[in-house]
């Protein structure tokens, strides 16, 4: 079959020369569309109870993950002039587009008690701007007198100050983000320059954004490098400028075909299918070193360059299209999760290995076919002596010290199942960003200061019309409220309760001893005040809508909002843990409903998934491969020897990440998966090469075993050596876990390299070893391999 293929692709070179750019053009054309995502939950399914919880939350109250907040920490803060530059900066912020308000000291309220018209007024404390030092120090004196902003817009200790900045959520999921989060970040830091201090910025929308902006800058970074290395690789290795420049145009098809297959599926780059591209350079270049290591080997032995065409298609056509087979396989039963994106990564990066092989298959030989024979220095590596010493050593290990090689094998994966029992998986917002990144160590200012500006809500369901506003469910939800800010990791919340509070303090003449709940006493005299009259002005009309955010419109369920730091995905489940049955013993389970969600729960959550989903196509991906490995060798004992090399890798990777605290999470998760579906090619490689060679050495176990190390080493090596180099270039990445992503799958694939040259083919004489056993205890005495070999096949 592949003989006619052969023959097909030569016979019509040109028309499908013709038919692969016209399809390139309409790829490009599509690709020029791509997007990047500014979606944050995309790896939770829309099924998940906790995800239709969430939404339904958003239905009520709108959307929590909006707020970007500024942090400046100074003494200063009261002193005229830069308090008037505070103010300033306020005023900047809300006339930026798709800014809808902003929250700070420049804009906060207070309530005073009107006895004429028994309401309370929400007058806005620092309009007009205070003329003179001293006004605006009696003025602080009377905001730190107030109880409700402490922990919200200044630090326990008075001397850090939160400005938060609310965006419309339409704008955060578009790319008009990025020039709103960057015209916020000019503002601030240009008032941070004017005073000598260092602003602090974080917030989801800043986080969404600078991560999503470093996926496209790396996209384009991880592209020219992977170019430039492999280009540099391949040069050294065939010493040909058209072999680089073929490699180069498969390679950079196979790249405009996986973008425009993006934007063609309805997808946009997210952080992992921006790692597509460069994967598509690093496991097609493999599929050009094959080809052409194959038809440089057939043209030196037949010295005819149409027969060397003929054979590398007929030799190598099965050989790609297994290996790009199971490395499609390895991507591609992520389709098979519930995460959205890794169903995404998994469509895009499967079809797309597929189709590097076809383009590969239509393009190398086509080309080949015009071009002059290859020169002898062109197939001068074929005779390194470097790479023969070393061919040479690996001889000697599989037939000389084989017992040395399984034993070292037993106490490294010994030593590595050690190192597994120490994993744990751990998964954090800010998880890929750098310690020493500005974004990490802003965050952790405002965890320190602020306790954080992650957002957890809790809604609280009193299952009745006007249930909120009870007194009661109001006692009830300032007992949660005590419980929660008593805990290190979670911020003092706000609620309704919190505006009552505020009220009753206003009422009995901004005594701050009175910030409490009324009593069944104060409630008759304070009732009729609850009306709060709106005086008009932005603040006192913000306030009044702020009160009024922590209730649907029915007041059937309460709204508590709550900033805590970020404590990653196994401290927030203990933590919620322990808050859940405090919250039942407060709100009882037959009058009230109280749920926790937010957008922090639905991430770790969608880490979660995204790591047992990992786990299970993992798990997917070898049976499939298992299978693929039955049809291409139909021998149960060839199913063992092909796996055993691939399995050792994995186990010490996984062993390394144990002995280094390197914790289980969606990035070091996909290692597995990437490098369980491109190692199990160089099995495939030696394998189909000693079948195929087997039958011209009489079935001569050893002999063929020779002889493949000897073919199948150089090729071997030189595509480990790209795939090490092509995945060692995510090691520079700003991400940690693409960094390890990077680092982890070059360890395994050296590995995999080694197993794969030293354990297979010690497998495979053990074979032999143990088909002579079985065919001498059969005869009663001792006969040829070849015609043991013969008796096995029948």
């Amino acid at each position: 079959m592949w003989q006619r293929l052969a023959g097909f692709v030569l016979k019509f070179r040109l028309w499908l020369l013709a038919l692969l750019f016209i399809a390139t053009g309409f790829m490009a054309y599509h690709a020029s569309k791509v997007e990047l995502s500014y979606e944050f939950t995309g790896a939770i399914p829309t099924d998940n109870p906790k995800f239709v919880e969430y939404q339904q939350f958003k239905q009520k109250f709108g959307e929590d993950g909006n707020m970007m907040v500024i942090g400046i920490e100074t003494d200063s803060l009261f002193q005229l002039d830069f308090f008037r530059d505070y103010v300033k900066l306020n005023e900047e912020l809300r006339k930026i587009p798709a800014v809808e308000n902003t929250l700070s000291i420049p804009v906060a309220v207070n309530l005073l008690k009107d006895d004429s018209t028994r309401k309370l007024k929400a007058l806005p404390m620092f309009q007009p701007l205070p003329q003179t030092q001293a006004e605006l120090d009696s003025l602080a004196r009377v905001f730190y007198s107030l109880p409700f902003y402490k922990g919200l817009l200044y630090s326990n200790d008075g001397k850090s100050f939160m400005l938060a900045v609310h965006i419309n959520k339409n704008i955060l999921n578009s790319k008009r983000r990025i020039d709103v989060v960057q015209d916020i970040e000019k503002a601030a830091n240009a008032f941070g320059a004017r005073h000598g201090i260092d602003v602090k910025m974080s917030g989801l929308p800043m986080i969404r954004t600078i991560m999503a902006t470093k996926v496209a800058d790396e996209l384009k970074m991880f592209l020219k490098i992977s170019f430039v290395l492999t280009a540099l690789i391949l040069l050294l290795f065939f010493r040909s400028f058209s072999a680089v420049v073929m490699s180069m145009i498969v390679v950079a098809i196979g790249v405009i075909w996986s973008v425009a297959t993006i934007v063609l599926c309805g997808y946009k780059i997210t952080l992992l299918t921006g790692l597509i591209p460069p994967l598509i350079v690093v496991i097609g270049i493999p599929n050009c070193v094959y080809f052409l290591n194959k038809y440089h080997t057939e043209y030196a032995i037949h010295g005819d360059k149409m027969t060397a065409l003929v054979r590398m298609v007929q030799r190598m056509g099965i050989v790609t299209l297994f290996t790009n087979l199971t490395a499609a396989i390895g991507f591609g039963v992520f389709y098979f999760t519930k995460s959205a994106i890794l169903k995404q990564f998994g469509v895009v990066a499967g079809v797309n290995i597929m189709l590097i092989f076809l383009i590969s298959f239509i393009f190398l030989p086509s080309v080949l076919s015009y071009l002059p024979p290859p020169k002898t220095k062109h197939t001068s590596y074929l005779d390194s002596k470097t790479l023969n010493a070393l061919l040479r050593m690996l001889n000697n290990l599989v037939f000389k010290y084989r017992p040395m090689v399984y034993l070292f094998t037993v106490l490294i994966v010994g030593a590595a199942i050690l190192g597994m029992m120490r994993l744990k998986p751990v998964g954090y917002i800010v998880d890929d960003i750098p310690k020493s990144d500005k974004l990490y160590t802003d965050l952790k200012f405002f965890e320190s200061r602020f306790k954080g500006v992650m957002p957890l809500e809790i809604a609280v369901d009193t299952k009745k019309k006007n249930g909120v506003v009870n007194l009661q469910t109001l006692s009830k939800l300032d007992e949660l409220s005590k419980v929660i800010a008593a805990q290190p990791a979670f911020a003092r919340p706000l609620s309704v309760a919190e505006g009552i509070k505020f009220a009753k303090q206003a009422y009995y003449g901004g005594d701050s001893l009175n910030y409490a709940v009324p009593n069944q006493f104060d409630i008759g005299f304070l009732a009729p005040y609850l009306r709060m009259k709106n005086t008009g002005s932005d603040s006192s009309s913000m306030f009044t809508k702020l009160v009024a955010s922590f209730m649907d419109s029915t007041r059937q369920v309460a709204r508590m909002s709550v900033n805590m730091a970020d404590v990653g995905s196994a401290v927030l489940p203990t933590l919620l843990d322990s808050l859940r049955p405090q919250a039942d013993a407060i709100f009882d389970t037959a009058q009230y409903k109280v749920t926790f969600t937010g957008t922090s729960i639905i991430f770790l959550e969608g880490s979660r998934f995204i790591i047992n989903g990992l786990a299970e196509s993992i798990a997917l991906a070898f049976v499939l491969i298992i299978f693929c490995m039955l049809y291409l060798f139909r021998s149960w004992r060839m199913l063992v020897i092909s796996i055993v090399p691939n399995v050792i890798p994995l186990i010490v990777t996984a062993g390394v990440m144990g002995w280094m605290d390197i914790a289980i999470k969606p990035s070091t998760v996909l290692v597995f998966s990437i490098a369980l579906g491109i190692a199990i090619d160089v099995t495939i490689r030696f394998l189909v090469n000693f079948k195929q060679e087997l039958p011209l050495n009489n079935y001569d176990i050893s002999a063929t075993v020779r002889q493949t190390i000897n073919e199948t080493g150089l090729s071997i090596i030189y595509t480990s050596l790209i795939l090490f180099a092509g995945f060692m270039i995510f090691a520079f990445s700003e991400f940690q876990g693409t960094k390890a992503l990077g680092w982890l799958t070059s360890l395994t694939l050296v590995l995999a390299m080694v197993t794969n040259l030293t354990i297979l083919p010690a497998m495979l004489l053990w074979m032999e070893k143990s088909l002579r056993k079985r065919e001498a205890k059969r005869t009663g005495g001792p006969v040829p391999a070849a015609e043991e070999i013969r008796s096995s096949r029948q």
